[in-house]
């Protein structure tokens, strides 16, 4: 299994640009399964997330290509409904093929999703909403087994902001019968930009960045040519770096507005930063300063993604920062790895947990345990004294574009062994 090798204690300096958003592509391109018209992607992230989801479509017979950050899809026929429970093993985003091809074949069959084990993080979002737009459960025991004869619009009342059942239930309304309202909807960057996406196709969808959108069902959806947003994730990760091994940096394609919270909390602890339309500006700062709370929520609210990244900060910030994970369980269990490391942390709980610092952090054999933990990891090994050995970077790789390539374009020394 490959991992990285990282030598501390080298300062990020230079320009990088900010890769598209692998949680805007995968449901922009499950979207194309609602069409059979071809449609354009560009800005499409080259990530092994992205390739299961292509083959994913593949398999149920569209056409699909991708080089050089474009992905084409051409779903003029679709010969199955039933996914692999090998695919959906490798990813929990196929569970977005679920609203797309209930909306455009009326029948869907997979086994439970996979990817990163992130606590319980059950369906019952998904098929709830869905059964509120006409869908009936054959089984979600065994298999997720949905069926619909032409989906009806309906007020949908979301049973938590979920990014992905949001999605779903949108999915599978833009082609419903009749308006749909979607009330307590997630309104995080890569939801608006599926929306604007499937407006591009024909679809009638407002009140895009709100909690609710009004969907007014079309008959059929044409092709389209979008661009996919930057990843604000991986502005924030980076933003992060230049903070930590005190450099000058400069992010551009991207958008500082998707991060309001992120950079609330980032000027809390005096870092040095300036933002613009389209590039964000990381200065060197002598000292850090703790925060009192670093609570996620919902967005606009501090992202959970960034909450394992923004931890390794608070290590070497002055004084004690109390963590409240409040979207997913064991998203706080990459925080023994950082004890490991030298890093003093109590663990108040499965879901908050206070750091003190600062701490000097020391090379050791540490593993990633799921996607935003593993850039965590590598964000501590950047700043850690000797040489840091990280295993599990499958899932960085799932999550990051060539994360070691632009890290090491920066000045990192970083890396890659292994097949």
């Amino acid at each position: 299994m490959p991992n990285f090798l990282v030598q501390g204690q080298h300062a990020l300096n230079g320009e990088i640009a900010i890769s598209g958003s692998k949680n805007a592509a995968l449901p922009i391109i499950a979207a194309c399964l609602l069409t059979k018209e071809p449609c354009i992607l560009n800005n499409v992230p080259d990530i092994s997330d992205v390739h299961t989801m292509l083959s994913i479509l593949e398999s149920i017979g569209a056409k699909v290509a991708f080089k050089n950050h474009q992905v084409f899809v051409e779903a003029k026929d679709i010969s199955g409904t039933s996914i692999s429970h090998e695919q959906v093993g490798k990813l929990r985003a196929s569970i977005l093929v679920m609203g797309p091809l209930l909306g455009r074949a009326g029948e869907v069959q997979m086994a439970f999703p996979g990817g990163c084990v992130l606590g319980k993080r059950s369906v019952h979002a998904h098929t709830h909403a869905l059964k509120s737009l006409g869908a009936e459960i054959v089984d979600d025991e065994a298999k997720l087994h949905l069926k619909v004869g032409k989906p009806k619009g309906a007020r949908v009342i979301m049973a938590e902001a979920s990014v992905t059942a949001t999605e779903n239930a949108i999915m599978m309304a833009v082609l419903a019968e009749g308006s749909t309202e979607i009330r307590w909807a997630a309104m995080e960057p890569h939801v608006q930009d599926l929306c604007n996406f499937l407006n591009k196709m024909g679809a009638k969808i407002t009140g895009i960045g709100s909690h609710t959108l009004q969907i007014e069902g079309v008959s059929e959806l044409s092709g389209a040519n979008h661009a996919v947003t930057s990843d604000y994730l991986e502005t924030g990760t980076l933003a992060l770096a230049g903070v930590l091994t005190k450099g000058n940096l400069t992010l551009t394609n991207c958008h500082p507005e998707d991060l309001d919270s992120f950079w609330q909390k980032l000027e809390e602890v005096g870092a040095s930063f300036e933002l613009s339309e389209n590039k964000v500006i990381i200065r060197p700062v002598k000292e850090l300063r703790s925060v009192e709370k670093l609570r996620t929520a919902v967005y606009p609210g501090f992202a959970t993604d960034l909450q394992a990244p923004f931890a390794v900060l608070l290590t070497q910030a002055d004084g004690e920062s109390k963590i409240y994970e409040t979207l997913f369980e064991g998203r706080l269990n990459y925080l023994y790895e950082l004890q490991r490391m030298g890093a003093e942390i109590d663990m108040l709980s499965p879901d908050q947990a206070l750091i003190h610092g600062p701490t000097k952090l020391r090379g050791v054999p540490i593993a990633s345990c799921d996607i935003r933990a593993g850039a965590a990891m590598v964000l501590a090994a950047l700043i850690a004294e000797g040489e840091t050995e990280i295993s599990n970077i499958n899932y960085i790789d799932r999550g990051y574009e060539m994360l070691d390539e632009k890290l090491r374009s920066l000045g990192a020394k970083i890396e890659r062994r292994g097949a």
